[in-house]
């Protein structure tokens, strides 16, 4: 596809342009093993073929660059006892459950709360005989708390106790477990501090992985620590009006060497999940130009965005009326996405976190 620089307007779209009707047993609540043996529909322009993510190197080139994100998901889901000073024993008791958003620096946790409302300042929330928060206040529907432990030892209770944050998709049907502690993690997550999955990557194995290597496709990590805002609905109707959610993320020197040398010589560069795409586009400087960056990024993809560095996207199915259903139709076109949808809903693919994925390949130059 031609790289061309954001455009200055877009076009006024609404939240129900971005709707469908999705059978609720198409939400999958378990991967698929091996992980590679998850579908895979791959779209372009004028076709969509399905197959699945161990034929994903008959849509590569020698030359291509996949972008992946190596966050690792911490299991941030916490259940805890809420007591208060100054009361009875047995007396303001209240149980709490927590979720991890992001640490603000200072030694404390912006979480999210339920029940909030049962929250005083100082009131402490134990979770195990090891670990223990203080409630230090309200930051709009947030909660700030700060826990008893730091670092390494922080780590070890947090581990032992949270559980992996389940998408409230999967949560609704079944409580976290074990297995979800390797399901819910890629095979090369490396830095800590995401509160969700980067899910197009969980279909990938090292063997696979080897595979694409071998071929000549370049392999770049970055980081983008995924937030629990990533589920959370858009609420007005003119998507313009949306508040986008903040995420940290850094793409090294190196990433942005190799993607800008990819580029150069003619490779495509392909994300692998909506985390890496909006990454990269964040660090881009123009078309064809990714520079090193680092820092929280808000940057909302919508119809009309001109992609800089972008040339196709491995995703997994999207939620209706979400913002990550407005990233693809970016990339594809509106129109496109719903065929793309339609066709993935009567083949009975698998949605969401764990379900099955999507190869979006946007230029006609990139049929079979």
């Amino acid at each position: 596809m031609t790289r061309a620089g954001k455009p200055p307007t877009r076009a006024a779209m609404k939240l129900s342009d971005f709707d469908f009707d999705l059978p609720d047993d198409l939400i999958a609540t378990r991967p698929a093993r091996p992980r590679t043996s998850s579908r895979l529909l791959v779209a372009t322009p004028d076709r969509i073929t399905d197959a699945q993510v161990s034929d994903l190197t008959r849509w590569l080139r020698p030359g291509d660059r996949l972008v992946l994100n190596d966050t690792k998901v911490i299991p941030g889901r916490l259940f805890g006892t809420r007591s208060r000073a100054g009361q009875a024993p047995g007396e303001g008791v209240a149980r709490i459950e927590l979720t991890l958003l992001s640490p603000d620096g200072a030694g404390q946790w912006h979480v999210m709360a339920k029940p909030l409302r049962k929250l005083r300042e100082g009131d402490e929330i134990v979770f195990s005989d090891d670990l223990s928060a203080r409630f230090m206040g309200r930051d709009d529907d947030q909660a700030l708390i700060r826990f008893n432990l730091e670092g390494d030892a922080f780590d070890t209770a947090l581990a032992a106790v949270g559980n992996m944050p389940l998408p409230p998709y999967i949560a609704a049907k079944r409580a976290a477990d074990a297995q979800d502690n390797e399901d819910y993690q890629t095979v090369f997550a490396r830095y800590s501090g995401a509160v969700a999955a980067p899910t197009a990557s969980l279909h990938f194995d090292t063997a696979l992985l080897d595979r694409i290597a071998a071929m000549g496709v370049g392999l770049t990590h970055v980081t983008l620590h995924v937030g629990a805002g990533t589920f959370l609905p858009v609420k007005v109707d003119d998507i313009a009006q949306h508040k986008m959610h903040a995420e940290w993320g850094h793409v090294s020197a190196t990433a942005a060497d190799q993607i800008e040398a990819t580029i150069a010589a003619g490779g495509r560069v392909i994300p692998v999940g909506t985390t890496a795409l909006r990454l990269i586009e964040s660090a881009a400087t123009a078309p064809g130009r990714i520079a090193p960056w680092q820092g929280d990024t808000d940057i909302f993809i919508t119809p009309g965005f001109r992609f800089n560095i972008t040339d196709g996207l491995m995703t997994n199915f999207h939620l209706p009326k979400s913002t990550l259903m407005m990233l693809v139709s970016a990339l594809m076109g509106t129109d496109r996405m719903r065929a793309i949808y339609d066709h993935a809903i009567a083949g009975r693919y698998r949605f969401f976190s764990y379900g099955d994925s999507s190869l979006l390949l946007p230029d006609k130059r990139n049929e079979a």
